[in-house]
């Protein structure tokens, strides 16, 4: 029997959406464990990282793990009491498109390779959101919304645009609850 829920929570860069997601923990009475989906790769990211952790309290353990977040649902999802907060989601899908496609979308220059990484990539969120809504534990998931802008001029930026919308409504599909944050104020649409 499921006693946790699932939350979505959604929105730009720097809208508070990190911030909405600590505070719901940090009040939620729950064991925390935050899931870090980031790879640090330069010292930019190392800093964010950095200021990210002073956010948080110092009691919550952290899981870094930028691809199989399956494997983190199962291991510490198993626990009523607990709450996983993840951040985020669009971290996660890019780590999985680039290691499919190259840094710089190189393996998009056959036009067949695309669809096929496209579906694979839907039916592994699809899986990890219907995981995430199983799991005794809550879970909170942070995500971005990044197709309100202009289109991309280059194949690889429209894919990741495309999968991040769709991985978004996959999600979306399975929580209890969905909030949309805009200039710090969390709007509920689910």
């Amino acid at each position: 029997m499921r006693s946790g829920k699932l939350l979505l929570i959604s929105g730009g860069a720097r809208c508070g959406k990190s911030t909405l997601a600590e505070n719901y923990a940090q009040t939620s009475g729950r064991e925390v464990v935050y899931v870090a989906t980031s790879q640090v790769l330069d010292e930019e990211m190392k800093e964010r990282v950095r200021a990210h952790r002073r956010s948080r309290p110092s009691t919550w353990p952290t899981v870094e793990e930028p691809y199989a977040l399956e494997k983190v649902l199962w291991q510490y999802g198993r626990r009523r009491e607990r709450l996983l907060l993840v951040d985020c989601l669009t971290l996660w899908l890019s780590n999985i498109l680039l290691d499919k496609v190259g840094f710089n979308g190189e393996q998009l220059a056959d036009s067949k390779i695309g669809p096929v990484i496209a579906t694979y990539i839907l039916t592994r969120a699809k899986n990890v959101a219907a995981l995430a809504a199983k799991v005794p534990a809550e879970v909170v998931l942070v995500t971005n919304e990044v197709g309100w802008g202009l289109v991309p001029e280059n194949t690889l930026a429209r894919l990741y645009r495309d999968l991040a919308g769709k991985t978004n409504q996959a999600f979306a599909a399975q929580a209890d609850e969905v909030y949309m944050v805009v200039a710090g104020l969390p709007l509920r649409l689910k």
